[in-house]
């Protein structure tokens, strides 16, 4: 079977242009054309599958590369599906300027896949920038008026430093490639950067630049400050496929960009960064805990999840890593569906989303309850969920390098227990808010919501397919770095 990851790309943007059903199609599109890519995508073969490579700036060496390994492919099939769902989800929610909307999300569903598909340096660059972009506009004009300007002015300045800094790094890093190699033209390719290794303290310099920009898209802690407003501000339709896609994509550029480009570096900080995924999870963890609003118990949720990806990337070891890509992939299938029944259970609490304004659903509404007592099971890594299978590898990868740190982790797991349960009992169970509407999921919102968690009890039984679909791609990423560590 012949895949063209350009049509790939090009479908959820080209769909969305044109109303409502195109956008469907666009997406429903994308997702089947990412099922046969992973159907048909050779596990057993080396190096990438699926390869387009187009010169695109001769001048400059920019090529439009774009391929598919066992890295990327699971977070593609990910992003399609969960694009998918939330296009539907607007199209519920009847918002107003839909098409302009539905035209936002195409723009950033095609920027997602492209970042995630892309094999030249220059090329990620400019789509990990540009897959935000669709986002600040949708917060400027469906978020809340009295707060949106700022909430969209933080996340775009923290975002524009980062970014900044991963520009600096990756022309220097072609740069310095091109001059240590002696080649006549300059090139972005990963391939051609892979093949000379910089001197270590070289690579140190040029890791800061990439090891900024991802920390503050995931968002890691203390890179975080953009989080609490931008959560509370942008659509919850939006929100959902940020938070559950877009951090994933800079967890993948450590494994993408840093691992194989600068291992030597790697090596270097790899306490330093622990100890930045730690202080995620433990804080992340202890805000989810404290705070009252659900979006952002979800959203420092996050912050403790991506501080385990973080830790299973940094402990370079085998298990820890394929772990890390796996945990992408759970945390991105819960999180979304999570923030959908955090909209349901808004509009039964007078279109609050504070927890103590809702309460006692359970009981007339079973079935919204089941789906979200699983998504709450998966969320805090309950024995017999994928969630548990990724946390439990990224923990064995971390006590073969760093024993003490996954002690000290191992807390967040408990903690992920507290703040999962208090909200999904605090919302089913406690007594009924004041304004509470106790009533069962309708069949348009189950015919989104039950896929989803579908998909989470699949995984459940199955963790393996990404597992074996990205066991060589994973371990050889950090292959050099894990040389280099020893």
């Amino acid at each position: 079977m012949t895949i063209h990851l350009s049509i790939l790309i090009a479908l959820p943007l080209a769909g969305a242009l044109f109303g409502r059903y195109s956008a469907i199609t666009g997406s429903v599109l994308a997702l089947a054309y990412a099922i046969a890519a992973v159907a048909d995508f050779d596990s057993g073969a080396s190096g990438l599958q699926y390869v387009t490579d187009e010169t695109w700036i001769a001048q400059l060496g920019i090529h439009y590369k774009v391929g598919l390994d066992g890295l990327n492919l699971i977070l593609v099939l990910l992003t399609t599906v969960l694009f998918t769902a939330s296009v539907f989800w607007i199209i519920r929610e009847k918002v107003e300027r839909e098409r302009l909307y539905l035209g936002l999300m195409g723009a950033a569903h095609s920027g997602v896949l492209l970042a995630l598909t892309a094999q030249d340096l220059a090329l990620f660059v400019i789509a990990f920038d540009l897959m935000l972009v669709p986002f600040l506009f949708i917060t400027g004009i469906w978020g809340p008026v009295a707060t949106r300007a700022a909430a969209i002015t933080k996340l775009f300045i923290y975002t524009l430093v980062g970014s900044l800094l991963m520009l600096a790094a990756a022309i220097g890093l072609a740069v310095l490639v091109k001059n240590q190699s002696g080649a006549e033209h300059l090139s972005f390719a990963f391939s051609d950067l892979a093949k000379v290794r910089l001197p270590s303290s070289t690579q140190n310099w040029i890791f800061l630049g990439f090891a900024a920009a991802f920390l503050v898209k995931m968002p890691a802690f203390p890179f975080h400050g953009w989080m609490p407003d931008g959560y509370r501000n942008m659509p919850l339709p939006a929100l959902a496929v940020f938070s559950a896609i877009l951090s994933k994509v800079a967890a993948y550029g450590f494994l993408r960009v840093v691992a194989p480009l600068l291992p030597d570096a790697m090596a270097h900080f790899q306490l330093l960064l622990l100890l930045i995924a730690l202080a995620s999870v433990l804080y992340g963890s202890a805000m989810a805990f404290s705070t009252t609003e659900a979006r952002l118990v979800l959203g420092y949720s996050s912050v403790a999840q991506l501080g385990f990806i973080v830790l299973g990337v940094f402990a370079i070891q085998d298990a820890g890593a394929q772990g890390a890509i796996l945990q992408a992939v759970n945390h991105g299938l819960v999180v979304a569906p999570a923030f959908f029944i955090v909209s349901l259970l808004a509009k039964r609490a007078g279109g609050s989303e504070d927890i103590r304004d809702m309460g006692g659903l359970a009981l007339r509404a079973p079935i919204l309850a089941g789906l979200f007592l699983i998504v709450a099971f998966a969320n805090l890594a309950m024995p017999g969920s994928s969630n548990f299978v990724g946390e439990f590898m990224i923990l064995l990868g971390l006590f073969q390098a760093e024993p003490a740190i996954a002690i000290i982790a191992s807390i967040g797991v408990v903690m992920a227990a507290v703040y999962s349960l208090r909200l999904f009992i605090r919302a089913m169970h406690n007594r009924v808010g004041p304004d509470a509407e106790s009533r069962e999921i309708g069949l348009t919102n189950a015919l989104i919501l039950v896929p989803l968690v579908g998909i989470i009890l699949v995984l459940a039984f199955y963790p393996q397919l990404p597992l074996k679909k990205g066991e060589k791609a994973v371990t050889g990423s950090i292959a050099a770095a894990k040389e280099s560590a020893r």
